[in-house]
């Protein structure tokens, strides 16, 4: 990784879509001499970032924005402005999934369409937007071909962790996807300024499915997991003990603890791999199996705190709980709330305790943010999300959480009330218990802790 030499031709960039993927690899770029011109179509979202205030939280972001603004090596609009001089264009819009679980290819159908009205000869067309092998030359090239020139194309697949995106751009490898030599030598030394290893392979449909794997081998260990999580409890055992125990000195095994599988990738590029396999008359069973599993946690989870309130009397039927970590997840730290699994909770939780009060607590999303997508009332802070609420439910692994001194806050709590954590932050057989306040963690049901007031 380097400076960008004076003399490098493909020194002039347009990024569509300044999104997590996007705006990350704009500022990055733009830092390193690149000539970045981004392209936001949100009229917010680009108001902000002209002000230099990004619209979601990744440390560095801020301000590595504002010294790129300053030097003027990124620039924004909402479209591509009809004099650019870039001869590279990378995509980054997003592919979420619909309520069908099918893929969009609005957003990168539209984007190409824009970007066909200006592509020169020998143009370098990057496309980073997650999609179903095929899709980069099913899509883009068909658009791309009615153009009377010579471009070239890449699939170069984004990887990076929301938390650490700005360090992990200059330091992971980068997958370079090309079925021309040249146009993966080309994209290789472009990505070279950034990070210092890129692995390139052989067919564009090789690095799409490349991110699609990835993601969905996180995805199955997880599952795996939470199915353990799942026979602890009917065997009356801690899911926790069983895993960190087996894995002591062990070097074969390397489960996870089981917890909540969420956020903008893990729930849908299961999906978008069984969609593009459709054709080929294949559906990924042990992928497919998993992501029913890890969908299927806040169901299962609810039921069973239902059935355990249920046994103890003690419990009214209109409760206070708080559901603590809304964002997709806590470590590292993220105000994102696309795939959270506090959605499906909440609606477990109103579907299970419909005369009962649901609060919010997160450390990070900020209360407009909570309210753009959660209509229920939001706590001032951590200590008093804990106040008068019977059922606790610790949902993301934000670090507040395992730094929690729950003998002080299990006190401000109405008894008996159970504070259920999703991440297993503490040892339930080790707290010491007092005021009928149990703390459960998530495999743990099956041991009839709130019996054993």
């Amino acid at each position: 990784m380097s400076r960008l030499p004076r003399s490098y031709k493909d020194n002039k960039v347009c990024i569509m879509g300044l999104g997590y993927v996007g705006l990350t690899l704009a500022v990055t770029m733009a830092d390193i001499g690149f000539e970045v011109h981004g392209v936001e179509i949100k009229d917010d979202i680009l108001k902000s970032l002209k002000k230099g205030v990004p619209h979601f939280h990744e440390p560095g972001l801020e301000g590595t924005l504002k010294k790129v603004l300053l030097t003027k090596n990124l620039k924004l609009s909402k479209k591509i402005p009809k004099k650019i001089d870039s001869n590279v264009y990378i995509i980054t819009v997003g592919t979420p999934i619909n309520y069908s679980k099918k893929v969009r290819t609005d957003m990168i159908v539209s984007v190409s369409e824009e970007i066909s009205n200006f592509i020169k000869e020998d143009d370098l067309i990057i496309l980073r937007s997650t999609v179903e092998p095929g899709a980069t030359n099913k899509v883009c090239k068909e658009i791309f071909n009615k153009r009377n020139v010579n471009y070239n194309i890449a699939f170069c697949p984004e990887r990076t962790l929301e938390g650490t995106a700005m360090k992990e751009l200059r330091s992971l490898p980068q997958i370079i996807g090309a079925d021309n030599l040249e146009v993966r030598i080309r994209c290789a030394q472009l990505f070279s300024f950034i990070t210092p290893t890129v692995v390139q392979v052989s067919k564009i449909e090789t690095a799409e499915l490349i991110k699609l794997v990835d993601n969905c081998q996180r995805d199955v260990q997880f599952a795996l997991a939470n199915e353990v999580a799942q026979i602890s409890d009917l065997i009356g055992v801690s899911a926790n003990e069983v895993i960190k125990a087996g894995k002591l000195a062990y070097p074969r095994t390397q489960l996870p603890i089981p917890g909540l599988v969420g956020g903008p990738c893990l729930e849908k590029d299961s999906y978008i791999l069984e969609s593009g396999l459709k054709n080929k008359n294949f559906s990924p069973k042990i992928i497919m199996s998993a992501r029913k599993v890890n969908e299927a946690q806040p169901r299962l989870v609810i039921n069973q705190l239902k059935k355990l309130l249920l046994k103890n009397k003690d419990f009214s039927k209109k409760i206070n709980i708080v559901v603590a970590g809304v964002a997709f997840k806590g470590e590292p730290e993220t105000n994102d709330l696309r795939g959270t699994m506090a959605k499906p909770i909440i609606k477990e939780l109103e579907t299970n305790f419909p005369s009962s009060n649901i609060r919010i607590y997160d450390p990070i999303v900020t209360k407009k943010e909570i309210n753009s997508v959660f209509s229920k009332e939001i706590c001032r802070n951590l200590k008093q999300s804990f106040v008068d609420t019977s059922l606790y439910l610790i949902v993301n692994n934000h670090k507040i959480f395992s730094k929690l001194p729950i003998s002080n806050y299990s006190n401000l709590m109405k008894k008996p009330g159970i504070i259920f954590d999703f991440w297993n932050n503490f040892s339930s057989q080790n707290l010491l218990y007092s005021n009928r306040i149990r703390y459960i963690g998530l495999g743990e049901i099956g041991l009839n802790i709130m019996e054993k007031n």
